[in-house]
């Protein structure tokens, strides 16, 4: 689909289209903390859990932080995306918080904004975790769009983008569903099937509900 920009209306009727084209059951979506989408989640996939990108995160935050901290930030704040559960993040996240209120105030507001955000992964389990913390895998893609759309540079019309972006998008499904799985979902089924039969807490997931 083709839109004109990327604000909430957009990223809305994009929604609403993968969902008319029979789109359900969506788990987990992984983007950057464009607000536009992120609100357009919340209308169009309620309940759903929203990650938000660490690496974009990592970004926001390092922005914040003045250059001669930039160093010591960078690795607290990895430290805490990889915690091996909640509770240790949390932890760190207190720890973190506590040492940089006062030498580095923007740069603990700016983490604390957006932690529950930035680790909504630990709740899923670990082997999903590395490939489904970062958009890394939607980047690629889209480099590989970009590679393409660059030969052609100006297309006529619509239709002739989605041509071209369609059989692209096309090759690289078939090799996904043929070749070797980024990521195989088998157990991850099983694990949501589980947390289904399981009492729900507060901390199982972080939802855009909240």
């Amino acid at each position: 689909m083709v839109g004109d920009s990327e604000s909430e209306a957009s990223w809305r009727e994009f929604f609403a289209w993968l969902k008319s084209r029979d789109l359900r059951g969506v788990d987990i979506v992984v983007s950057d903390s464009h607000t536009g989408l992120v609100r357009a989640l919340q209308t169009q996939f309620q309940g759903c859990t929203w990650q938000r990108c660490q690496t974009h995160f990592m970004r926001n935050v390092l922005d914040a932080c003045p250059k001669s901290m930039q160093e010591e930030i960078c690795k607290r704040v990895r430290a805490i995306l990889n915690a091996p559960d909640m509770n240790t993040a949390r932890l760190l996240r207190d720890q973190f918080v506590e040492e940089y209120a006062q030498r580095a105030p923007k740069v603990t507001q700016v983490f604390e904004d957006g932690f529950d955000d930035a680790t909504a992964v630990l709740a899923l389990p670990e082997r999903y975790r590395r490939r489904l913390r970062t958009t890394n895998s939607v980047e690629r893609l889209n480099e590989e769009i970009r590679r393409r759309e660059r030969v052609i540079r100006i297309f006529p019309n619509r239709e002739s983008v989605i041509r071209l972006v369609g059989a692209l998008l096309m090759e690289i499904d078939e090799a996904w569903m043929t070749g070797h799985r980024y990521l195989n979902m088998e157990a991850f089924l099983q694990w949501r099937q589980e947390q289904e039969n399981t009492p729900y807490h507060e901390d199982k997931v972080a939802r855009l509900s909240r």
